[in-house]
């Protein structure tokens, strides 16, 4: 069976190591997963699945130790393919592999925004750094087509890149009135409140501010954040600042989302950065009405793939009309749309076991339709 070292940076509940553990679940491989910084919260479910997690230890971005670390995993585990995801991975783990000799090194490139990495703002020396090491590896897979078109900016030769999309469990969100009932009873919702809600990382390019200040314009109901991240204060302080914090209910970060969003009756994602957008085709598979600004995961697609989901230009105004009139609609569920069974996380598996085995040569000779050269 074909050995695939996973190596990520961190592993706490961002979108790209939630994707990893799904993928990891389902790959019909053998999966380890190296992390260079924390363990995090994600170890217990993953080692709950029979994935070994090895914890390198890294301290900082320039400690170099990291990378004979990473070397001498790679050699002990007798891996064949080495697969990395985020910046510092992808930096550290393909000098790892070029040191241990492993040919196969493909790279899964999640969060390259606008101007933005990782939510961090770029610089010339991060571009640089990143293609200078992106030649150690074989392939960069963009989860979108927007990514893909930065990488090439960036540029990174559309010959060496791979556009294969994020994969959702649909099941696994799928819409509980018993969750609903028990989420809301514990967080101290009514069951016939309005709630709209929104999932993420708290970080000042999701836009979260924009609902709040849509708050007094609504006759009734609360908003629903859940995630942590560097904007959490900031939120804070403007719930305060505009006479809603009692409406306002922040989680913090948590595993049970698939119960947070069968509590809510109305999906908002106003972000202004996006690479792909699961956040938005998990409340869609709830059966949740979505309000979003940018999602390439819906742009990509045929627009009548997602008609619940309704994009707004990033006006406050735009977003205090909607969130209002959903207000006075009657709370109901929908079915999913298309989208989510496009988006399915099996139909990664296949052109992604072909990649580890053969190379990217058996992708571009064979292009099924969630996967194609960029």
């Amino acid at each position: 069976m074909t050995r695939v070292l996973h190596v990520i940076t961190g592993w706490n509940r961002g979108g790209a190591e939630q994707q990893l553990l799904l993928l990891a679940q389902h790959l019909p491989v053998h999966c380890d997963i190296a992390v260079l910084t924390r363990t995090g919260d994600l170890t217990p479910a993953a080692r709950a699945a029979g994935i070994n997690v090895h914890h390198i230890g890294m301290r900082s971005n320039t400690d170099l130790r990291a990378v004979p670390r990473l070397a001498r995993l790679m050699r002990r585990g007798n891996y064949d393919v080495v697969h990395t995801h985020l910046y510092r991975a992808c930096i550290h783990g393909r000098l790892a592999a070029r040191i241990a000799g492993i040919r196969r090194v493909i790279a899964t490139e999640h969060s390259l925004g606008d101007g933005h990495i990782e939510g961090r703002r770029t610089s010339t020396a991060v571009r640089l750094l990143y293609r200078a090491t992106e030649y150690l590896g074989e392939t960069t897979i963009a989860v979108s087509p927007t990514v893909a078109r930065r990488l090439r900016g960036w540029g990174v030769p559309a010959s060496r890149l791979l556009t294969l999309p994020n994969g959702i469990d649909a099941e696994a969100f799928s819409f509980d009135a018993g969750q609903r009932a028990a989420t809301r009873a514990h967080l101290g919702i009514d069951p016939d409140e309005f709630i709209v809600g929104s999932v993420g990382r708290l970080v000042e390019t999701k836009r979260l501010d924009v609902l709040i200040r849509a708050l007094p314009h609504t006759e009734r109901g609360r908003l629903l954040i859940v995630g942590e991240g560097p904007a959490h204060t900031t939120l804070e302080r403007l719930a305060a600042a505009t006479g809603v914090t009692e409406r306002v209910i922040f989680t913090g970060d948590r595993a049970d989302v698939p119960a947070l969003l069968s509590a809510m009756d109305l999906y908002a994602a106003p972000s202004t950065q996006e690479t792909f957008g699961m956040s938005v085709l998990e409340a869609l598979a709830c059966g949740l009405p979505v309000l979003y600004s940018v999602c390439p995961a819906l742009t990509d697609l045929p627009p009548d793939s997602a008609r619940q989901a309704q994009r707004l230009p990033p006006r406050e105004s735009a977003w205090r009309a909607a969130i209002s009139q959903a207000a006075r609609r009657p709370a109901a569920r929908l079915r999913p749309p298309p989208a989510v069974t496009h988006y399915a996380i099996t139909r990664q598996i296949e052109p992604l076991v072909r990649l580890y085995e053969h190379g990217p040569a058996a992708i571009s000779s064979s292009v099924p339709s969630s996967v194609s050269p960029a």
